[in-house]
Formats: C-alpha cells, structure tokens, sequence
C-alpha cells in the first residue's frame, strides 16, 4: 500500500491541524502524562531497575513513538507485560544484559515491520495471547504480596512455587501499617472513580496515601529507603554492549521481548481503532516500536510497547493527533525535572496496589473462563501456555504456545480439506441442482479417473492426497485432478503433486488439472512445476480436459 509506512503524525498534520486541535492534544497529553508517572515507577522497580528507568523509558519511548507510530492515538512506554522477562534477564545478565536484548528486540521488530509481519503477527490465537497475559498477571500479583503486606526480612524468591512458600513462611511477619495502607490504596484506586473522573483515580491515591505518610510520619518502606535518593537528572548517552558473546546469551530474551511487544502494540492499536472509527498501519507501528527499543537502552531505558490503557485514557480525552502523545512524554520529563527526588517519598505498599490493580485489569479472568469452554485444543493451549508463564518461564511459554498454536493450525486445516476419487455412480441429487460443473451427468470416457480436492492444499490435506492416490486399484490411461475448491497451495503440497505426477509418468498414466486458482497457478510457475505437468494439460473446467481426453484419443487412434 502507498501509505503502508508513512507515520500517522504526518497523515493527521496533513489533514489540516488547528489551534482547537492542538488544545485537545495538550489536554490529552497532559492527563495521560500524569496517569502515567505512577505506573512508569511502578513497572521500572517491579521489573528490579531503579524507579527512575520507568520515566526514562515512558518519556523517549513515549516521545518515538507517537513521532513514528501507525497508530494515531498510540501511547507507548513500559507496560506490565515486560515485567516477568525483564526481571528474569536484569536478575540473569544485569541491566547490560537487559540493554543489549532490547537493542536486538528493536531491531527485530524493525525487520517484522519492514517485511511485512504486521498483518500477520495480530493473528496469533487467543488462547496463547490469554494464556502468557493471565500468567503474568498472577506471576505480578504475587510477585507484589510481598511489599503490599510490609514483609521487609528476607529475600523474595523469582519462583512462583517459592514465593508461595515464602509468603506462607513470613505471615507472623506481616506489616500492620503496609497492610492497611495497601488496603486503603487498593479501596480508592477502585473506587474513586464514582466520586470523580476528573481527577485520575492513581494520581488521586498517590498523592493522598504518600502525603498521609510523610504528615503523620508512618513507618512504611518507601522508594527513598530502598533506593535511596531518585534522580532527577536526564541520563547521558551510553551505548549498550553488542559483542557476539552477549548477544548470544540474552537473543532468547530479545526474541520475547519483541513478540510481547509487536503483539501488545498490536493489539493496542486494534482497541483504538474500535474506540475511535480509525485504522492503523501494522507495520509501521511495528518500525516505530523498533526504533523506540533500540533508543531507550542508550539511555538507561528498558522494554517499551503501546500501553492499552495509557492509548485509551488518551482517547478518552479528547486527543486528536499523535501530539498528544508527544505531551505526554514533555509532562513526564518536566515532572523528572522539577519534581523527580520527590519519587523517593511513595510507599511501596501503595506501589504494590497500582501493580496488584495492573495485574487484576491483564488477567483477562472472564475470557479465560470462557476459552475453559472452547474445543479441548484450545483449551489444551490456553492451560499449557499459562502454566508454563506461571512454573517455568515466559519465554518457553510463548515459543511452546506459538508452536502448538502451529499444530493446531495444521490440524485444522487437514479437517477441512478432503481429497478423493469420484465415482461415476454416485446418487448426488443435491449437487445436480447447485453445482454447473457435477459430473453426475456428464459422460466419463473409458479409462479416465477423477480426483478431486475441496480446501487449501498444505501439509496436511497433502498427506491425504498422497495417501489416496497410491491406493489406486486399477492404473488409468488419463487422471483428471479438479482443483476447483483449492484456494491455496503451499510447498508441502507442490512436492506432493510434483512426486505424484513423476510417479504417474512412470506408470503411463497421463495427468490433467482442471479449474486450477489463481494462487495455486502462480505457485505452479514460480516452482517451475508448471513445465513437469504441461500448461496444454492445464484446463479451465472439467469440460475442457474431457474434450481435450476425446480429442488426444481419436488422435492416438488415428482418426
């Protein structure tokens, strides 16, 4: 398409931007900064980096891709979705580790974008998509219990298993005060909202929750005693380090920091275009999510994606171009700026409950039960995907749940597809009536066979083609092929048809096709397979190679 790669920044500039529109941007922009300051914190320490990091990377992120997006209300930055993979790398390679995955992440996203993937990448099933989501919302929850509860003695293990049992173990250790304050974040996170919406309900909790802290002096783990002081400074360029080493050892993590992020970007991006009437471009949203991921690490970023929930506040505000998005990032720097050291006062039980929320809001719980009531394969899908997210790792997750989404796939496709020898005999009033090219009533010369195959010819209906043909009784002089029904062709099925005819060959057996696709034939030349069977043995209707079958006998005859 013309426009495939042009950012939709320039396509609503060009549209024609007033003063009315810029004042809507600002607005947006601004609420949407504010909504998320709390969230960037959040994300950046339950991903074990320093809070600061949260509001780098919502600012360059944020700022990149509203520049670049496909997506005209997008809101990119660090999302929840990252926070198991980015932990596990940071606790695994530190955050060098985590810098170069990013990098490579970015420009694997660059190259899915630029090749095309977009279209593509928005269709991975659901129940693997419900699967690794619900997963790291239970892995975020109960990897928040220990902060949310003020459980400040040992170490909180990465296991879920482990945390459990930790959890479990430390319960005459709770924190009276954390608990309650938890509590009460959790009641006006929630709740708020029926009061006012004017007023973000997580901006609302964290300034009154950390005020009530810091007035009446209450001893609860903050930011600034576990971190100590935040800094307020804007980081320095740095370059990650890309040596093949490196790379090597953290190119599984970058390979699911890019899926989570094409795909949640992506779906982003769809929840949009149902609020708003509108239509993104895939791929370019994938190269703006690249060239976001591979800025970020150079400073001091971590894993950005289009944020859902950001993208539809946004909307919900009243923005009309990517400009809001660009607000939103200059209201987070100016807020690093000015008031940045102020971060350390927070409580990380109130933290805890903005994540806890987080987590609630990405378990899809009311899809996952209804997936639970789907054909036993899906939900074969859907379990395995979650427990491995949950017991073994996310990345194992997503590979193991994309591979069987592809088995799946190729299951259902040899199902719908038949291939099989018709009969002259057959009582077949019902396609007499619907179908203009039945054969019931036409007339079949001697020693010709018909085969015919109904549904995309790929690997699995290829199997069954093979499977038919080779228990032939008797060996016909002619064998016509319908592929009338066959929309499609893979390489799986032109080997079989190709190994087919040389068989045929050696038996005497003379091949027609007829009523051969548009897809299918151009699959025909570019194999080169076209000149095995002949394009004169190639026919638009099973009319057409029963005449050419009388005509080469009567030549063969000499008549």
């Amino acid at each position: 398409m013309k426009n495939e790669f042009v950012p939709k920044l320039i396509s609503s500039l060009k549209e024609g931007y007033t003063s009315k529109h810029f004042f809507k941007d600002l607005s947006a922009g601004f609420i949407v900064g504010i909504v998320a300051l709390p969230l960037a914190i959040a994300f950046a320490i339950a991903s074990g980096v320093k809070p600061e990091q949260g509001l780098y990377t919502a600012i360059i992120a944020g700022f990149l891709i509203s520049i670049f997006s496909g997506s005209r209300f997008q809101i990119g930055g660090p999302t929840g979705a990252f926070i198991v993979v980015i932990f596990k790398v940071v606790s695994d390679f530190g955050y060098e580790g985590l810098a170069t995955a990013t990098v490579i992440a970015g420009i694997l996203l660059l190259i899915m974008g630029f090749s095309g993937m977009g279209s593509i990448i928005k269709f991975i099933p659901y129940p693997v998509t419900v699967g690794f989501t619900s997963g790291i919302a239970l892995i975020i929850f109960s990897s928040q219990l220990k902060d949310f509860l003020g459980i400040v003695k040992g170490t909180f293990p990465a296991e879920f298993h482990q945390k459990i049992k930790f959890l479990i173990e430390n319960f005459n250790n709770i924190d009276l005060y954390s608990t309650l304050l938890g509590i009460l974040s959790l009641f006006l996170i929630v709740y708020f909202p029926k009061i006012t919406k004017k007023i973000p309900s997580t901006i609302f909790t964290l300034v009154f929750v950390t005020l009530l802290v810091k007035i009446f002096k209450i001893p609860v783990e903050t930011i600034g005693s576990r971190f100590g002081e935040v800094s307020s400074a804007f980081p320095a360029f740095v370059l990650p380090d890309m040596s093949f080493d490196k790379i090597k050892l953290v190119f599984p993590a970058a390979i699911t920091i890019a899926l989570l992020g094409g795909i949640e970007s992506l779906l982003s991006a769809v929840v949009a275009d149902g609020m708003t009437g509108r239509k993104h471009r895939s791929n370019m949203e994938l190269v703006a999510q690249g060239i976001a991921n591979i800025i970020c690490p150079m400073f001091m970023g971590i894993p950005a994606t289009g944020a859902i929930a950001r993208t539809a506040t946004n909307i919900k505000n009243g923005a009309f171009s990517p400009i809001s998005g660009i607000v939103h990032a200059f209201t987070l720097l100016l807020i690093l700026l000015f008031f940045g050291k102020m971060a350390a006062l927070i409580p990380m039980c109130l933290l805890s409950a903005i994540l806890i929320v987080v987590a609630y809001h990405m378990s899809e719980w009311r899809l996952f039960l209804k997936i639970l009531k789907s054909p036993k394969s899906d939900v074969f899908v859907l379990l395995t995907t979650f427990l491995l997210t949950v017991l073994i790792d996310l990345t194992v997750a997503i590979q193991a749940g994309v591979f069987m989404a592809g088995l799946l796939f190729m299951k259902r496709m040899s199902e719908v597809s038949n291939a099989d020898f018709i009969g002259k005999d057959i009582d077949d009033m019902e396609d007499i009536a619907k179908d203009a090219f039945s054969i019931v009533n036409r007339q079949i010369p001697e020693n010709v066979l018909v085969f015919e195959i109904n549904g995309p010819f790929f690997f699995g209906a290829a199997e069954k083609f093979k499977t038919a043909l080779y228990q032939m009784s008797e060996f016909p002089e002619y064998l016509i092929v319908r592929m009338r029904h066959v929309p499609a062709i893979d390489a799986t099925g032109l080997k079989a048809l190709e190994d087919f005819i040389e068989n045929c060959e050696k038996k005497g057996i003379i091949i027609l096709l007829s009523g051969v696709n548009a897809q299918p034939m151009i699959a025909f030349k570019k194999s080169k397979l076209i000149l095995k069977i002949g394009e004169d043995k190639i026919f638009r209707n099973i009319d057409n190679a029963i005449e050419f079958i009388k005509k080469h006998k009567k030549i063969q005859q000499g008549e």
